[in-house]
């Protein structure tokens, strides 16, 4: 496209922007400090010297601020995933899946407070609207590591043991949407398998490792190559 045609921030666009990520800051600091329900419309106004009338025209409501924390926390989370996932040999879903925890945990250190508004309490009275960038991004990530648990475990049919009734139909339709040929085993093998890779990075974002481990990073890296050694069992 010439250049003549391209579209040219302009500095009221460009100060809009700055702003939008200024408050989108000061409601991951707000999360921080007094949890999901501290989020406030108002007491960010206050904070950046602006009328509530003013912040409205950004956030209409506490609902559209979540929301639009949210996409782009989640955005980024399965960037970053896929990005890591796909730097290690196609060939080899181990090194795959070992990339794909390694760098959840290095995404969850560098963004703490965003880990924590996707994946700790609910933010009281929110609700999330369905089929936007949110939950596009989950379903990357839900999808991505189903089909690295199936490369693991042999098949996509997985071990036996399994049934699509064990699951709510929501969840069934967003894995089936995601990876059709996967099994209801495969399924729930990849629930434990993300129930594990998540555990050790939650506890320590929020501080529970720092008490019995010196290198949470190490402890990591054994913990998942002992899970990719079970997956290939």
């Amino acid at each position: 496209m010439p250049a003549t045609a391209q579209h040219r921030v302009t500095r009221r666009e460009r100060l809009r922007a700055e702003t939008t990520r200024e408050i989108m800051a000061i409601a991951l600091r707000q999360l921080a400090t007094g949890g999901a329900g501290a989020i406030s419309l108002r007491g960010i106004a206050r904070e950046m010297g602006m009328t509530a009338r003013a912040i409205y025209t950004y956030f209409p409501t506490r609902d559209d601020l979540i929301t639009a924390l949210t996409d782009e926390i989640s955005t980024s989370l399965a960037n970053s995933l896929e990005r890591a996932r796909d730097g290690a040999p196609a060939d080899d879903p181990g090194a795959r899946l070992i990339a794909w925890g390694v760098a959840l945990r290095e995404w969850a250190l560098a963004h703490p407070d965003g880990f924590r508004l996707i994946y700790g309490d609910p933010v009281p009275g929110y609700q999330p609207p369905a089929n936007g960038p949110t939950d596009q991004a989950a379903r990357r990530v839900c999808g991505g590591l189903n089909r690295l648990v199936a490369a693991l475990s042999g098949s996509a049919n997985g071990p036996d043991g399994a049934e699509w009734s064990d699951f709510p139909p929501a969840y069934v339709a967003k894995v089936r949407a995601e990876a059709p040929e996967l099994s209801p085993a495969v399924a729930a093998l990849a629930l434990r398998v993300w129930g594990r890779i998540h555990g050790l990075v939650t506890l320590e974002i929020y501080g529970h490792l720092r008490s019995v481990s010196n290198d949470p990073a190490a402890l990591q890296r054994a913990d998942l190559h002992d899970l990719v050694g079970q997956l290939h069992g």
